[in-house]
């Protein structure tokens, strides 16, 4: 169970490291197969644990696609407000008012327009899945959501344990040896 939760987290994180680092074109490609066969996993799984029909599974799936989407693009907007805020709130730089306030109503649409993405996801998914499936079904997501946030946290420690990434050094070039006079 271990390893099927961290194998959707990776599913889930996936973008948001794609966001965060420099485009690697070398490995776009496997990354994308991996979060292809992170969702097949996860499609099964929910399929077995909610014992769903193909045509119940296949809604599913395009609901999950569809809200997916909207919340990685909602999930974005939150960073970009997040680090404008911590860049406002830097210790010993006077941060502006005004922008502190424009950017905590953003923070609050954001939290908002969540919580309406879920209201709609459930809306849609309770058209065709039973109480009982929807019920465990959003068990299933909740567990998922914990776990993520606890490697989040555990990768979060770590980095901070481990100081600032440096970039790797260059090695000097040889230089002949300095003669004495």
């Amino acid at each position: 169970m271990k390893r099927f939760l961290f194998v959707m987290l990776l599913a889930l994180v996936s973008p948001a490291l794609a966001a965060q680092t420099p485009a690697d074109t070398s490995g776009d490609a496997e990354a994308e197969q991996l979060r292809q066969q992170i969702r097949e996993r996860w499609n099964a799984r929910v399929r077995q644990d909610l014992n769903l029909s193909d045509d119940q599974a296949a809604k599913l799936q395009g609901t999950e696609q569809k809200f997916t989407q909207q919340r990685v693009e909602l999930a974005q907007r939150q960073r970009t407000v997040n680090e404008a805020l911590r860049g406002q709130l830097q210790p010993g730089v006077a941060a502006n008012s005004d922008s502190v306030r424009r950017l905590m109503d953003a923070r609050d649409r954001n939290r908002t327009a969540l919580a309406e993405i879920e209201r709609n996801e459930n809306r849609e998914v309770s058209g065709y899945l039973t109480p009982v499936q929807q019920a465990r079904y959003q068990m299933m997501r909740e567990q998922l959501r914990r776990r993520i946030q606890e490697i989040r946290e555990q990768r979060r420690r770590r980095s901070e344990m481990m100081g600032p990434r440096r970039a790797p050094r260059r090695p000097r070039e040889a230089k002949p040896p300095r003669r004495r006079p």
